[in-house]
């Protein structure tokens, strides 16, 4: 039989043509990679606008003077540092300093605004006026202030500046507001500036905070506030303005000491029984033991709406009114109830068992031999070692605690001192009783989301280990 000679695909070919044919296929495989690594970082951008974008957004909404503006806008004048450094200014003339401004005797603070009609016509000199304006509404306005406008006197508006270009006249108007008070000194001066409606408003020394009246008024809530009131506007009205109407305390401040305190308790509470229950069931031998573990994870199955009614009756008369039989009162509206109730889950028992499961039981052979009982090993060997899962239940169990919603409302139903922060946010629609007025509300919220926030990005890495190592093992 003859030979059968195979014959290479790139026989024949010339170097050149094998070089040109391997840049080829190694510039094919590049534009693959990139390819992929493109669809990757696109596929990442998207998750990030997801679940960045709406946090993004709302802290940019949550500067606004209006947050549900339609349509809404990225930028605000808040955002402006012309706006800043006019604020300071204004803040400076007004007595105080370039952050927190106040409207002091013997200030004069000047001001300037813009105008424009079409040629043709002639522009009106604007009527200014300080009101006196309530801050808020409902509980806000318990709070009696003094109103700058029994101490302030506006100067005669006086034409300063006029343009024409382009068909359009623009004239620039300025004034000073004087303080010829003797002793009060107010923190608010708020200003209206009115036109005739055919006049158009161009620009002032600060940017109004709304325009009403079908662009007829300008309005300002507080001219010399200073950058921080002015920026931080709606930040401002929750910590100034949210009292209690019994006794007149800040009542932001009340809601975030309580939830940091009832956030703390349950932690704390959570991993020492979580421990503790997950370090039996995983290393030591008794009777009835995986049934306990049964019931454990059957827990984890029943939603919390279906025990609701049965934990309140339990709360409030206790098991089988065992409670009100032997002199107690209702545990409703307690703090203690509601830690209580919701001290530990199926889940931290589970995440704490799996854990101590994946540890070597050589560790507990050694202690015993050593004379070790068993309150000593968990104490000393192995919840040292449980750091990556307690860090990770702390976590879960502080961010659920601050966020939960549902149980405080039903537990914890007055005064509003006792309200959780979830509770209070609920209210500031109801407390400050004007339409469309969402600003204090979602400031409110997005200072309730930095602590979830600030606490992820410190313990995060106890977080992802103690994950991993709960979930792989066992």
């Amino acid at each position: 039989m003859g030979e059968v000679r195979v014959m290479r695909l790139d026989e024949g070919m010339t170097e050149q043509d094998r070089r040109a044919g391997a840049e080829s296929r190694r510039k094919l495989a590049a534009r693959r990679r990139w390819a992929k690594a493109a669809a990757v970082y696109v596929l990442l951008l998207g998750f990030s606008l997801l679940f960045v974008g709406p946090m993004a957004f709302a802290m940019l909404s949550s500067l606004k003077d209006n947050p549900v503006e339609w349509p809404p806008r990225l930028g605000s004048p808040q955002l402006s540092p012309a706006n800043w450094v006019a604020a300071a200014r204004l803040g400076l003339a007004g007595g105080g300093t370039a952050f927190f401004g106040q409207f002091a005797p013997g200030a004069v603070v000047p001001f300037s605004i813009t105008y424009e009609v079409d040629e043709g016509g002639e522009p009106e000199t604007p009527i200014v006026r300080v009101p006196r304006r309530v801050p808020g509404a409902g509980p806000a306005a318990i709070i009696a202030e003094p109103f700058a406008a029994d101490d302030a006197v506006v100067s005669e508006v006086r034409e300063a500046r006029r343009t024409t270009t382009e068909g359009v006249v623009r004239v620039t108007y300025e004034f000073d507001i004087t303080h010829m008070g003797s002793d009060m000194v107010y923190g608010k001066l708020p200003l209206d500036i009115e036109v005739p409606m055919y006049q158009r408003f161009v620009r002032a020394t600060l940017e109004p905070n709304r325009i009403e009246r079908l662009g007829r008024v300008q309005s300002w809530n507080n001219v010399t506030g200073g950058v921080i009131p002015y920026v931080f506007y709606n930040y401002h009205r929750v910590f100034r303005e949210n009292y209690s109407r019994a006794t007149g305390k800040n009542l932001f401040l009340a809601w975030i000491r309580n939830s940091f305190m009832l956030a703390g308790i349950k932690v704390v509470a959570t991993l020492a029984v979580a421990s503790m229950a997950g370090y039996a069931l995983a290393r030591l031998r008794f009777a009835g033991r995986n049934a306990l573990f049964n019931l454990v994870l059957f827990s984890m199955m029943i939603p919390g709406q279906v025990t609701f009614v049965s934990n309140y009756l339990v709360l409030r008369d206790g098991i089988f009114g065992l409670t009100k039989l032997f002199g107690g009162g209702s545990l409703i509206n307690t703090w203690t109830g509601y830690v209580v109730s919701t001290m530990v889950g199926g889940s931290a028992v589970f995440i704490m068992k799996q854990f101590f499961e994946g540890l070597p039981p050589e560790l507990e052979e050694s202690a015993r031999i050593d004379g070790a009982s068993v309150l000593k090993t968990y104490s000393r060997i192995m919840l040292p070692l449980a750091g990556p899962a307690l860090g990770a239940l702390a976590i879960l169990t502080f961010q659920g605690t601050w966020n939960e919603f549902f149980w405080p409302l039903v537990i914890l139903t007055s005064p509003p001192d006792k309200y959780t922060l979830t509770l209070g946010l609920l209210s500031f629609r109801t407390t400050y009783a004007v339409a469309f007025d969402w600003g204090p509300m979602l400031a409110g919220t997005v200072m309730s989301a930095l602590p979830i926030v600030v606490m992820f990005i410190v313990f995060q890495k106890y977080f992802v280990e103690g994950i991993s190592f709960s979930g792989i093992k066992g």
